[in-house]
């Protein structure tokens, strides 16, 4: 893929690891994850090895159980939560095919949705990324998010740049990734205030979570919990200490649809809304994501770009496609998506 850069780090391929789980009903389930070590810790390799030993766990248990079987990951080896994903997602797609549904069906949603996402900007010189938000303007995007977090001052001339050749009509989210410390974020969000921005994901580093709660209160600008949300626990704690007021769920971050899932029943019951989110994903997961935030009423910002952040190749069969910019699920059962035999031929593998 092209280069990507946020605060934290820049990505120069997606780290994408893709998962086959046979069932001795004569079909598979589907699942991928995209490892990002510079916020979860896992990279592709790890992922890799790891989905071994997972896939020996497995073998003849009942995929169906999908608790049980994500317990018995959880039990094998604390975090991992990258990998986990992938076979949770799996599980998933196994479960809603053997039921003859849709995936979003499965998970209790009434019907089909289109889903408006945004596009990111990735940190760079302020005026190539004026460049790229008209770019995208002229080619139809109406939601930006724009990752900042490396030097306040710049940050706030970024978003002044970029309103201003944006427009007022379109929608600006920006994302620190953890990159401003506590008084640069007060400054920062004080100073964009008059630019209109929808939220700021994640502003610092987690271990300065205890700080949330003052800015959230001080900021004109609302706080969107990232990285500080892995689980249901952290939504739980987050929210008990009035330190946000959007969480942003991440499959390839939680571990899973199932964890996912309590996160947002966690903050749906708290009157928390949620966005999903991902990380370099293919259309493959994607495509699940997508399911999963047709699902869930509470979710309702998508920030479902991840395979059109500089993916220089689409692997992927059936799945959900981009309909300016609004993401529209296949009318198939389970997740509805699958990798090309050619696309993988090249690929490391292994058989379990």
């Amino acid at each position: 893929m092209e280069a990507f850069t946020i605060a934290t780090g820049t990505m120069d391929y997606a780290q994408n690891v893709f998962i086959r789980i046979h069932t001795d009903a004569g079909f598979y389930g589907v699942g991928e994850c995209s490892a990002f070590p510079m916020i979860v810790g896992e990279t592709q390799s790890t992922c890799f090895v790891m989905a071994a030993d997972f896939a020996q766990l497995w073998k003849g248990k009942d995929p169906i159980d999908i608790e049980a079987r994500m317990h018995e990951l959880h039990l094998f080896t604390a975090g991992n939560a990258t990998i986990k994903s992938a076979f949770d997602m799996a599980l998933y797609d196994i479960a809603s095919k053997a039921a003859n549904q849709p995936l979003y069906r499965f998970l209790g949603g009434e019907s089909r949705k289109t889903l408006p996402t945004d596009l990111t900007i990735g940190i760079g010189p302020v005026h190539k990324m004026v460049t790229q938000a008209k770019a995208f303007v002229a080619d139809g995007v109406r939601i930006i998010k724009v990752k900042l977090g490396k030097q306040a001052d710049e940050d706030i001339e970024r978003i002044k740049r970029i309103r201003e050749a944006v427009g007022p009509a379109i929608q600006l989210r920006i994302d620190a990734n953890q990159g401003w410390s506590p008084d640069d974020a007060e400054k920062a969000l004080r100073a964009m205030a008059p630019y209109d921005i929808q939220f700021c994901e994640q502003p610092m580093r987690t271990y300065n979570d205890h700080f949330l709660p003052e800015l959230v209160q001080r900021s004109p600008i609302a706080v969107m919990a990232d990285e500080s949300v892995y689980n249901h626990y952290d939504a739980e704690r987050m929210i008990r200490t009035h330190s946000c007021s959007f969480v942003n769920i991440k499959i390839a971050k939680s571990g899973g649809i199932l964890e996912g899932m309590l996160i947002n029943e966690v903050c749906e019951t708290a009157g928390i809304p949620c966005m999903m989110g991902g990380m370099l994903e293919s259309r493959l997961a994607l495509t699940a994501f997508a399911h999963m935030a047709t699902a869930c009423d509470n979710i309702i910002f998508y920030d479902m770009d991840t395979c059109l952040i500089g993916h220089l190749e689409d692997p992927v069969h059936g799945g959900a496609r981009y309909d300016n910019y609004h993401v529209v699920l296949p009318n198939a059962v389970g997740i509805g998506a699958d990798i090309s035999d050619a696309f993988l031929a090249v690929c490391e593998r292994r058989r379990v």
